[in-house]
């Protein structure tokens, strides 16, 4: 097992706070505050540049967007899916806020004029590929997409540092998507990976996050790792997060909670991010003892045990019932009758969400071509062992 990470580079010479971003060390001593704009802007290019503006004023060293095409993510049969907004079908919102190249172009361009790093989220090739276009410095790879087989490996062809996100995953999920990203015949050749820590859930308790997990993967993997906090409060998490070593911590950002965007309700508003970075940066001025002592004599021990937890890595609680529906499995594209044969374009590696049922593993993929099925598969559904 340990070939395989060995040739999974860090960010830097070691584990711990060092990223390597154009092979330059970004600066091991300070936490890279990653401000989560996502499809915040609704696809309004004014209000995107307002976002930047008001993370670069809040303290953010890099804002991240979200590439979106509704059908690399989800099937128009989806239906409903409840939200921190309310309940809306998000396959139909996702299919507004598709963006043209041209719009992260000027957003990479407008971030990298206020000093800001650009960071992106693909959900498939086509997104991929347009965000590789454009050059950048490292990519992200978000949650629910670390079990696509088709994306990591189109990734690993770039050998651009990534931000791996293991929400909603089991430890042997993070062992496969670096086994697609590193794989052993790559040797030195594969990319930079830094791990982001995260709870899948909307908003994620406090109480889930088991930050002790952070320096238990960093060891296992010999990779830094960083958290990605969908927590409602500003401090604890990120705070404690950074005082056992986060290289890297992620927060969604809005100009208000009152906004329409898919993550508004969660999200930081510039006054709150603020708060954030001036306390992670105290933090991360102090040893770990001393920080995690200064953060329980202010907030309590008992609420920062229960936060820093045992170091297992396991599903939290509140993200268990998303495991199989939010990441990727196969189904259906169109309606499949009994008798046929899968062929290329008939199935595709999709988030499940609520209403439909998982699929088999996108690892699956390409054993399931030429198969024929035993059953109708209605479109959109998931495709199973008992269905070929």
């Amino acid at each position: 097992m340990g070939a395989v990470y060995n040739t999974c580079r860090s960010f830097g010479k070691n584990p711990g706070r060092e990223f390597l971003i154009d092979g330059e060390i970004y600066d091991s001593r300070r936490v890279l505050i990653i401000a989560e704009l996502g499809t915040g802007h609704g696809a309004d290019p004014v209000k995107a540049q307002e976002l930047v503006d008001a993370a670069a004023e809040a303290g953010a060293d890099c804002v991240k967007f979200q590439i979106v095409y509704a059908d690399e993510i989800l099937h128009p049969n989806t239906g409903e899916v409840a939200l921190p907004g309310g309940r809306i079908r998000l396959y139909d919102t996702f299919k507004k806020l598709e963006m043209p190249p041209d719009f992260f172009a000027e957003m990479k361009r407008y971030a990298e004029s206020r000093g800001l790093l650009f960071l992106c989220t693909p959900f498939g090739q086509k997104s991929a590929r347009e965000l590789r276009a454009l050059n950048p410095r490292f990519i992200k790879v978000a949650s629910p997409e670390l079990n696509h087989v088709k994306l990591l490996r189109e990734l690993a062809s770039y050998k651009l540092p990534l931000l791996l996100s293991t929400g909603v995953s089991r430890l042997g999920d993070i062992e496969t998507a670096l086994e697609l990203l590193c794989p052993v015949e790559v040797g030195n050749a594969a990319p930079p990976v830094c791990l982001l820590h995260c709870v899948t859930a909307y908003p994620a308790p406090e109480t889930d996050y088991n930050l002790r997990v952070i320096q238990n993967l960093s060891g296992i993997f010999g990779l830094p790792v960083g958290v990605s906090d969908h927590s409602l409060d500003p401090e604890l998490v990120p705070a404690l997060a950074v005082a056992l070593g986060a290289a890297a911590l992620e927060k969604h950002f809005c100009l208000s909670r009152s906004d329409p965007g898919l993550d508004d309700p969660i999200a930081l508003p510039p006054e709150d991010f603020a708060r954030m970075v001036r306390m992670v940066r105290r933090v991360s001025a102090q040893d770990t003892d001393a920080a995690i002592d200064a953060i329980s004599r202010d907030r309590g021990p008992e609420p920062v045990w229960a936060v820093l937890g045992d170091g297992v890595k396991r599903l939290a609680p509140s993200e268990q019932a998303n495991y199989e529906r939010t990441n990727r499995s196969l189904h259906a594209l169109r309606d499949i009758f009994p008798g046929e044969t899968i062929t290329d374009g008939m199935a595709a590696a999709l988030r499940t969400e609520k209403i439909l049922h998982p699929g088999l593993p996108p690892l699956w993929e390409d054993r399931i071509i030429g198969r024929k099925t035993r059953r109708f598969i209605p479109a959109g559904e998931g495709i199973r062992f008992e269905d070929i």
